[in-house]
């Protein structure tokens, strides 16, 4: 009698577990802001107040490197600006190591 009770807790115990989302399972449906950085430029308020129509802003990135793909702070990937059905996409190259990326969330909590 005794063995039985304790198969149907260890049952039962399996059966909330399989219920029961882990932690990491939650926070995979979480949505983020992800956005292609491709170069910056320090600007004096000056200099931004002056901005006009047709003014050209010069980076500080060759067209020949890699786009960042950056979440929260972090980036988390690196690749190649392409056009896929009239739209900007990014034709990933480098990834982060999965830490990392873990980090990128960090600031969001």
């Amino acid at each position: 009698m005794e063995q039985m009770t304790e198969e149907r807790e260890t049952e039962h115990e399996g059966r909330q577990q399989a219920v029961q989302p882990s932690s990491r399972d939650l926070l995979l449906d979480i949505e983020l802001d992800a956005t292609l950085r491709f170069g910056s430029q320090v600007l004096a308020l000056k200099d931004v107040l002056a901005l006009g129509l047709g003014d050209v802003l010069e980076l500080d990135r060759h067209v020949s490197e890699p786009v960042d793909l950056v979440v929260g702070d972090r980036i988390v990937a690196r690749g190649e600006v392409v056009v896929v059905s009239g739209n900007f996409a990014l034709l990933i190259t480098e990834v982060a190591e999965p830490q990392m990326r873990l980090e990128s969330i960090r600031c969001l909590f």
